[in-house]
Protein backbone atom coordinates (compact mmCIF):
# COMPACT_ATOMS: atom_id res chain seq x y z
CA UNK A 1 0.00 0.00 0.00
CA UNK A 2 2.77 2.48 0.68
CA UNK A 3 4.10 1.84 -3.11
CA UNK A 4 1.48 2.71 -4.58
CA UNK A 5 0.48 5.80 -2.13
CA UNK A 6 4.02 6.87 -3.42
CA UNK A 7 2.55 5.73 -7.49
CA UNK A 8 -0.21 8.21 -6.57
CA UNK A 9 1.90 11.06 -5.43
CA UNK A 10 4.46 10.89 -8.74
CA UNK A 11 1.45 10.18 -11.26
CA UNK A 12 1.98 12.93 -13.17
CA UNK A 13 5.57 12.30 -14.17
CA UNK A 14 4.58 8.62 -14.60
CA UNK A 15 1.66 10.09 -17.34
CA UNK A 16 4.05 12.37 -19.12
CA UNK A 17 6.98 9.74 -18.45
CA UNK A 18 4.53 7.30 -20.90
CA UNK A 19 3.89 9.89 -23.41
CA UNK A 20 7.67 10.97 -23.79
CA UNK A 21 8.24 7.26 -24.12
CA UNK A 22 5.76 7.08 -26.99
CA UNK A 23 6.79 10.10 -28.78
CA UNK A 24 10.74 8.74 -29.10
CA UNK A 25 9.46 5.18 -29.59
CA UNK A 26 6.53 6.65 -31.99
CA UNK A 27 10.10 7.75 -34.43
CA UNK A 28 10.06 3.64 -35.42
CA UNK A 29 7.76 2.89 -38.13
CA UNK A 30 7.23 -0.53 -36.22
CA UNK A 31 5.73 1.32 -33.25
CA UNK A 32 3.47 4.16 -34.75
CA UNK A 33 1.84 1.94 -37.22
CA UNK A 34 1.17 -0.63 -35.07
CA UNK A 35 -0.10 0.90 -31.70
CA UNK A 36 -3.02 2.69 -32.99
CA UNK A 37 -5.80 -0.27 -32.25
CA UNK A 38 -3.58 -0.57 -29.17
CA UNK A 39 -4.94 2.49 -27.48
CA UNK A 40 -9.19 1.59 -27.80
CA UNK A 41 -7.76 -1.71 -26.24
CA UNK A 42 -6.50 -0.19 -23.00
CA UNK A 43 -9.07 2.27 -22.74
CA UNK A 44 -11.63 -0.99 -22.64
CA UNK A 45 -9.58 -2.94 -19.99
CA UNK A 46 -9.27 0.68 -18.23
CA UNK A 47 -12.90 0.80 -17.66
CA UNK A 48 -13.77 -2.34 -16.95
CA UNK A 49 -11.81 -1.91 -14.12
CA UNK A 50 -13.45 1.16 -13.30
CA UNK A 51 -16.86 -0.35 -13.87
CA UNK A 52 -15.62 -2.99 -11.36
CA UNK A 53 -16.30 -0.65 -8.78
CA UNK A 54 -19.16 0.64 -9.57
CA UNK A 55 -22.69 -0.27 -8.41
CA UNK A 56 -25.61 -0.26 -11.62
CA UNK A 57 -28.22 0.97 -8.74
CA UNK A 58 -25.81 4.07 -8.17
CA UNK A 59 -25.96 4.86 -11.84
CA UNK A 60 -29.70 4.31 -12.16
CA UNK A 61 -29.97 7.07 -8.93
CA UNK A 62 -27.38 9.32 -10.40
CA UNK A 63 -29.47 10.19 -13.65
CA UNK A 64 -31.92 11.57 -11.20
CA UNK A 65 -29.71 13.85 -9.64
CA UNK A 66 -31.00 16.96 -12.40
CA UNK A 67 -28.78 19.87 -10.58
CA UNK A 68 -25.69 17.77 -11.30
CA UNK A 69 -26.43 17.44 -14.78
CA UNK A 70 -27.97 20.97 -15.15
CA UNK A 71 -24.68 22.52 -13.93
CA UNK A 72 -21.99 20.34 -15.81
CA UNK A 73 -23.79 20.96 -19.33
CA UNK A 74 -24.37 24.51 -18.27
CA UNK A 75 -20.66 24.87 -17.66
CA UNK A 76 -19.80 22.35 -20.72
CA UNK A 77 -21.39 23.72 -23.91
CA UNK A 78 -21.76 27.48 -22.43
CA UNK A 79 -19.01 28.70 -20.23
CA UNK A 80 -16.39 26.72 -21.79
CA UNK A 81 -16.87 27.11 -25.75
CA UNK A 82 -17.18 31.39 -24.79
CA UNK A 83 -14.31 30.88 -23.00
CA UNK A 84 -12.40 28.49 -25.94
CA UNK A 85 -13.43 31.55 -28.12
CA UNK A 86 -11.76 33.45 -26.41
CA UNK A 87 -8.73 32.08 -25.61
CA UNK A 88 -8.67 31.14 -29.60
CA UNK A 89 -8.60 34.76 -30.59
CA UNK A 90 -6.62 35.76 -27.91
CA UNK A 91 -3.21 33.07 -28.24
CA UNK A 92 -3.53 31.83 -31.44
CA UNK A 93 -5.57 34.22 -33.87
CA UNK A 94 -2.73 34.42 -35.99
CA UNK A 95 -3.68 29.86 -37.18
CA UNK A 96 -7.30 29.27 -38.35
CA UNK A 97 -6.80 25.88 -38.15
CA UNK A 98 -4.89 26.29 -34.61
CA UNK A 99 -8.40 27.58 -33.76
CA UNK A 100 -10.45 25.53 -34.60
CA UNK A 101 -8.27 22.81 -33.75
CA UNK A 102 -8.28 24.54 -30.13
CA UNK A 103 -12.41 24.90 -30.22
CA UNK A 104 -12.87 21.02 -31.42
CA UNK A 105 -10.70 19.87 -28.33
CA UNK A 106 -12.58 22.38 -25.67
CA UNK A 107 -16.10 21.76 -26.61
CA UNK A 108 -15.81 18.12 -26.49
CA UNK A 109 -15.68 16.84 -22.82
CA UNK A 110 -14.01 13.56 -22.16
CA UNK A 111 -16.03 10.36 -22.34
CA UNK A 112 -14.02 7.75 -21.38
CA UNK A 113 -10.64 8.69 -18.58
CA UNK A 114 -11.92 11.45 -17.25
CA UNK A 115 -13.94 8.45 -15.06
CA UNK A 116 -10.82 7.13 -14.47
CA UNK A 117 -9.14 10.56 -12.59
CA UNK A 118 -12.79 10.60 -10.78
CA UNK A 119 -11.98 7.25 -9.31
CA UNK A 120 -8.33 7.73 -8.38
CA UNK A 121 -9.80 11.09 -7.13
CA UNK A 122 -12.42 9.15 -5.33
CA UNK A 123 -15.03 10.83 -6.38
CA UNK A 124 -18.22 9.86 -7.42
CA UNK A 125 -18.20 7.78 -10.45
CA UNK A 126 -21.21 6.93 -10.57
CA UNK A 127 -23.24 10.15 -11.09
CA UNK A 128 -19.90 10.72 -13.55
CA UNK A 129 -21.14 7.66 -15.86
CA UNK A 130 -24.74 9.54 -15.59
CA UNK A 131 -23.66 12.24 -16.84
CA UNK A 132 -21.91 10.78 -19.95
CA UNK A 133 -24.58 10.10 -22.11
CA UNK A 134 -26.01 13.61 -22.27
CA UNK A 135 -22.01 14.97 -23.09
CA UNK A 136 -21.52 12.45 -25.85
CA UNK A 137 -24.87 13.61 -27.54
CA UNK A 138 -24.34 17.12 -27.37
CA UNK A 139 -20.89 17.43 -28.31
CA UNK A 140 -21.65 15.42 -31.36
CA UNK A 141 -24.51 17.44 -32.20
CA UNK A 142 -23.37 20.97 -31.51
CA UNK A 143 -20.03 20.74 -32.60
CA UNK A 144 -20.52 21.94 -36.35
CA UNK A 145 -22.70 24.53 -34.42
CA UNK A 146 -19.96 25.82 -32.55
CA UNK A 147 -17.40 25.94 -35.47
CA UNK A 148 -20.21 27.73 -37.68
CA UNK A 149 -21.05 30.42 -35.22
CA UNK A 150 -17.42 31.43 -33.58
CA UNK A 151 -15.56 30.45 -36.39
CA UNK A 152 -17.69 30.60 -39.57
CA UNK A 153 -16.62 27.23 -40.61
CA UNK A 154 -18.79 24.11 -41.36
CA UNK A 155 -17.87 20.88 -40.78
CA UNK A 156 -19.54 17.33 -41.79
CA UNK A 157 -18.88 13.61 -40.74
CA UNK A 158 -20.95 10.55 -39.69
CA UNK A 159 -22.42 10.99 -36.83
CA UNK A 160 -23.54 7.90 -36.49
CA UNK A 161 -20.35 5.91 -37.08
CA UNK A 162 -18.81 8.36 -34.34
CA UNK A 163 -21.27 7.59 -31.60
CA UNK A 164 -21.19 3.88 -32.45
CA UNK A 165 -17.04 3.73 -31.98
CA UNK A 166 -17.74 5.03 -28.59
CA UNK A 167 -20.66 3.66 -27.66
CA UNK A 168 -18.39 0.08 -28.40
CA UNK A 169 -15.57 1.09 -26.20
CA UNK A 170 -17.81 1.74 -23.67
CA UNK A 171 -20.46 -1.15 -23.71
CA UNK A 172 -18.17 -3.90 -23.83
CA UNK A 173 -15.97 -3.04 -20.39
CA UNK A 174 -19.37 -2.21 -18.60
CA UNK A 175 -21.17 -5.19 -19.84
CA UNK A 176 -17.82 -7.31 -19.09
CA UNK A 177 -17.44 -5.91 -15.73
CA UNK A 178 -21.63 -6.34 -14.52
CA UNK A 179 -20.88 -9.94 -16.05
CA UNK A 180 -18.20 -10.18 -13.57
CA UNK A 181 -19.56 -9.37 -10.65
CA UNK A 182 -22.58 -11.39 -11.30
CA UNK A 183 -20.15 -14.72 -10.84
CA UNK A 184 -18.06 -12.81 -8.16
CA UNK A 185 -21.62 -12.34 -6.25
CA UNK A 186 -23.12 -16.05 -7.03
CA UNK A 187 -19.72 -17.40 -6.09
CA UNK A 188 -20.10 -15.91 -2.84
CA UNK A 189 -16.62 -14.00 -3.09
CA UNK A 190 -17.74 -10.20 -3.42
CA UNK A 191 -16.16 -9.10 -0.16
CA UNK A 192 -12.71 -10.87 -1.55
CA UNK A 193 -13.29 -9.02 -4.90
CA UNK A 194 -13.72 -5.79 -3.31
CA UNK A 195 -11.01 -6.09 -1.15
CA UNK A 196 -8.53 -7.13 -3.92
CA UNK A 197 -9.92 -3.92 -5.90
CA UNK A 198 -9.21 -1.62 -2.88
CA UNK A 199 -5.74 -2.68 -2.67
CA UNK A 200 -4.67 -2.94 -6.63
CA UNK A 201 -7.61 -1.12 -8.49
CA UNK A 202 -5.76 2.13 -8.67
CA UNK A 203 -2.47 0.50 -9.71
CA UNK A 204 -4.42 -1.26 -12.57
CA UNK A 205 -5.89 2.05 -13.93
CA UNK A 206 -2.90 3.69 -13.40
CA UNK A 207 -0.99 1.14 -15.66
CA UNK A 208 -3.65 0.41 -18.33
CA UNK A 209 -3.88 4.40 -19.04
CA UNK A 210 0.37 4.29 -19.28
CA UNK A 211 -0.67 2.07 -22.10
CA UNK A 212 -3.22 4.32 -23.69
CA UNK A 213 -0.99 7.27 -23.18
CA UNK A 214 2.29 5.61 -24.70
CA UNK A 215 -0.36 4.09 -27.43
CA UNK A 216 -2.09 7.43 -28.57
CA UNK A 217 2.03 9.39 -28.66
CA UNK A 218 3.52 6.54 -30.43
CA UNK A 219 0.78 6.58 -33.06
CA UNK A 220 0.81 10.18 -33.76
CA UNK A 221 4.59 10.94 -32.21
CA UNK A 222 6.07 12.14 -35.24
CA UNK A 223 3.46 14.81 -35.96
CA UNK A 224 4.41 16.55 -32.45
CA UNK A 225 8.29 16.01 -33.73
CA UNK A 226 7.84 17.30 -37.38
CA UNK A 227 5.95 20.53 -35.17
CA UNK A 228 7.72 21.21 -31.97
CA UNK A 229 6.00 24.55 -31.69
CA UNK A 230 2.49 23.66 -31.90
CA UNK A 231 3.15 22.64 -28.17
CA UNK A 232 4.63 25.88 -26.87
CA UNK A 233 1.88 27.91 -28.57
CA UNK A 234 -1.07 25.51 -27.18
CA UNK A 235 0.34 25.86 -23.25
CA UNK A 236 -0.74 28.66 -22.18
CA UNK A 237 -4.40 28.80 -23.73
CA UNK A 238 -4.69 25.47 -22.35
CA UNK A 239 -3.17 25.90 -19.07
CA UNK A 240 -5.17 29.05 -18.49
CA UNK A 241 -8.45 27.14 -19.39
CA UNK A 242 -7.48 24.15 -17.16
CA UNK A 243 -6.62 26.74 -14.36
CA UNK A 244 -10.43 28.56 -14.71
CA UNK A 245 -12.31 24.39 -15.31
CA UNK A 246 -10.53 23.84 -11.54
CA UNK A 247 -11.68 27.23 -10.45
CA UNK A 248 -15.56 27.18 -11.58
CA UNK A 249 -15.87 23.56 -10.97
CA UNK A 250 -15.28 24.25 -7.45
CA UNK A 251 -17.09 27.56 -7.32
CA UNK A 252 -20.16 25.87 -8.26
CA UNK A 253 -19.95 23.26 -6.49
CA UNK A 254 -20.06 24.73 -3.59
CA UNK A 255 -22.48 27.58 -4.85
CA UNK A 256 -25.09 24.30 -5.96
CA UNK A 257 -24.21 22.60 -1.87
CA UNK A 258 -22.85 19.35 -4.06
CA UNK A 259 -20.71 17.26 -1.86
CA UNK A 260 -17.45 16.67 -1.75
CA UNK A 261 -17.35 13.66 -4.05
CA UNK A 262 -20.19 15.26 -6.67
CA UNK A 263 -18.22 18.30 -6.39
CA UNK A 264 -15.19 16.22 -7.40
CA UNK A 265 -16.93 14.25 -10.51
CA UNK A 266 -17.59 17.95 -11.48
CA UNK A 267 -14.39 18.82 -11.35
CA UNK A 268 -12.97 16.59 -13.87
CA UNK A 269 -16.25 16.18 -15.96
CA UNK A 270 -15.51 19.80 -17.43
CA UNK A 271 -11.52 19.85 -17.11
CA UNK A 272 -11.07 16.66 -19.16
CA UNK A 273 -11.69 16.71 -23.45
CA UNK A 274 -12.79 14.13 -25.61
CA UNK A 275 -9.40 14.20 -27.72
CA UNK A 276 -9.47 10.85 -29.33
CA UNK A 277 -13.06 11.52 -30.44
CA UNK A 278 -12.57 15.57 -31.60
CA UNK A 279 -8.87 13.77 -33.27
CA UNK A 280 -11.11 11.27 -35.18
CA UNK A 281 -13.55 13.93 -36.22
CA UNK A 282 -10.81 16.48 -37.42
CA UNK A 283 -9.37 13.87 -39.71
CA UNK A 284 -12.48 13.04 -41.04
CA UNK A 285 -13.99 16.71 -41.84
CA UNK A 286 -10.57 18.62 -42.29
CA UNK A 287 -8.28 15.82 -43.95
CA UNK A 288 -6.34 18.74 -46.10
CA UNK A 289 -5.97 20.69 -43.23
CA UNK A 290 -3.20 18.27 -40.92
CA UNK A 291 -2.31 21.58 -38.30
CA UNK A 292 -5.73 21.01 -36.92
CA UNK A 293 -5.21 17.20 -36.00
CA UNK A 294 -1.51 17.89 -34.92
CA UNK A 295 -3.30 20.54 -31.83
CA UNK A 296 -5.57 17.83 -31.01
CA UNK A 297 -2.96 15.25 -30.64
CA UNK A 298 -0.53 18.27 -28.51
CA UNK A 299 -3.65 18.49 -26.60
CA UNK A 300 -3.49 15.62 -24.42
CA UNK A 301 0.69 15.76 -23.98
CA UNK A 302 -0.47 18.76 -21.85
CA UNK A 303 -4.27 17.58 -20.43
CA UNK A 304 -2.74 14.23 -18.92
CA UNK A 305 -0.40 15.40 -16.24
CA UNK A 306 -2.52 18.65 -15.29
CA UNK A 307 -5.56 16.11 -14.84
CA UNK A 308 -3.24 13.80 -12.92
CA UNK A 309 -1.47 16.58 -10.99
CA UNK A 310 -5.09 17.70 -10.14
CA UNK A 311 -5.95 14.55 -9.01
CA UNK A 312 -3.17 14.90 -6.37
CA UNK A 313 -4.82 18.47 -5.43
CA UNK A 314 -8.36 16.49 -5.14
CA UNK A 315 -6.71 14.06 -2.36
CA UNK A 316 -5.11 16.53 -0.66
CA UNK A 317 -8.35 18.72 -0.31
CA UNK A 318 -10.49 15.81 0.23
CA UNK A 319 -8.29 14.80 3.76
CA UNK A 320 -8.64 18.39 4.92
CA UNK A 321 -12.28 18.20 4.28
CA UNK A 322 -12.38 14.83 5.72
CA UNK A 323 -10.25 16.36 8.89
CA UNK A 324 -12.75 19.14 8.68
CA UNK A 325 -15.60 17.15 8.92
CA UNK A 326 -14.51 14.79 12.00
CA UNK A 327 -13.76 17.67 13.96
Amino acid sequence: METLGYLTKIQPVIILAAAIIGIILGQSLFFSENTGGLIEAALMILLFFVFLKVDVKDIGRSFKNVRFSATAVFINFVITPIAAVLLAYAFLGGSIDMMIGFLMLLVTPCTDWFMVFTGMSKGNVSLSAAILPLNLVLQVLLLPVYLFLFLGTGSSFDIISVLTSVVVVLAIPFIAANVVKIIIKTAGKKDALDNKMDVHGDGLQLLFLCIAVFAMFASNGSLIVDDPMVLVQMLIPLGIFFILSFIISRIAGKAMRFPFDDTTSLTFTVMARNSPLALAIAVAAFPESPLIALVLVVGPLIELPVLSLTSAVVLRMRRKNDAACAK
